[in-house]
């Protein structure tokens, strides 16, 4: 029987980004809902077509040791550069953070670092040729920009505003060496999460969804994901591409919100076969502190956690 490997360590693989609606704080929970049997597979593919921030993917990485292939896919084609970056010459990134990090904590004032930022903010908006230097300067304006957003207007230009952030990390050396280690195993895509279709191995397929969420409301959709509006006929095709996935025997974890259609649940009815569990999360996208708050979110299966 594989079991989740406990022997303690003093620095853990995790994100080298922040990303708006990020799994870090739920990890564990998330994982108390894998199938009953999971420990039990020898060997396990792993698949995120919507890796993000890769808070779930470094945390199953690192706990389980029967996952012997893994598959990660995202839109966003820059934040796909930097995870190839990482697996493939973390030092060249490593080389071109520091050198903007030493540029950056150069100047005196917030004023000077909030020039320096809409400069860099104007370069990463303009073709930068060296895949290392778009990369560096991606991760920079994601330690730099308010609230770690990213965030395009509807030409496709990344317009986040200055965050004002006294001690940014820049360049988190070590960090990014610890998750090269890991992710040394993972074939890494960018496109379409249906490109999975083509990557899912012969035997034991976990899948763990976390598309853009869709609002609470139903109403007003939220572009930090990309220009490209994730709405209800996009959520509507997720759940076919579930169906696609469930009869193929793959087992799938899908995040999502409560969200409320005329008074009752969107997704509850939309994947009114699947089982569905509510779980309790902070919201720490939101401008204003005081209003980061637990909320419901709702976690589907295409499996009985609880085997009841």
């Amino acid at each position: 029987m594989t079991v989740k490997d406990k022997s303690p360590k003093k620095i853990t693989a995790k994100p080298f980004v922040k990303w708006a609606g990020g799994k870090g704080a739920l990890v564990e929970l998330l994982s108390a809902h894998l199938p009953i049997d999971f420990c039990d597979v020898k060997k396990v593919t792993y698949i995120e077509p919507f890796v993000g921030g890769g808070a779930m993917l470094f945390y199953m990485l690192t706990h389980f040791s029967n996952i012997h292939r893994v598959i990660i896919n995202d839109l966003n084609e820059d934040l796909i550069l930097c995870y190839q970056l990482i697996k493939n010459n973390p030092q060249l990134l490593i080389e071109h953070l520091k050198k903007i990090e030493n540029e950056y904590f150069q100047l005196q004032t917030m004023d000077e670092k909030s020039i320096y930022y809409y400069h860099m903010r104007d370069k990463y908006n303009s073709i930068i040729p060296k895949v290392e230097e778009r990369a560096a300067c991606f991760i920079f304006l994601n330690k730099t920009c308010f609230n770690g957003l990213y965030r395009v207007n509807t030409n496709g230009k990344f317009n986040v505003p200055f965050g004002k952030n006294q001690k940014p990390n820049i360049c988190d050396e070590v960090l990014i060496m610890i998750d090269h280690k890991l992710l040394k195993k993972v074939d890494i895509y960018t496109g379409n999460y249906s490109i999975i279709l083509k990557h899912l191995g012969k035997g034991y397929n976990y899948i763990y969804i976390d598309p853009p969420y869709r609002p609470l409301s139903g109403t007003a959709y939220f572009k930090e994901y990309s220009h490209n509006v994730f709405d209800d006929n996009e959520q509507e095709k997720l759940k076919n591409f579930c169906d696609k996935l469930t009869a193929k025997g793959c087992q799938i974890m899908q995040s999502n919100s409560n969200s409320m259609e005329n008074g009752e649940s969107y997704f509850k009815k939309l994947y009114k076969e699947y089982y569905i569990d509510q779980i309790q999360a902070h919201r720490y996208i939101n401008a204003h502190v005081g209003k980061r708050e637990k909320e419901t979110e709702l976690l589907i299966m295409n499996y009985n956690y609880n085997n009841e």
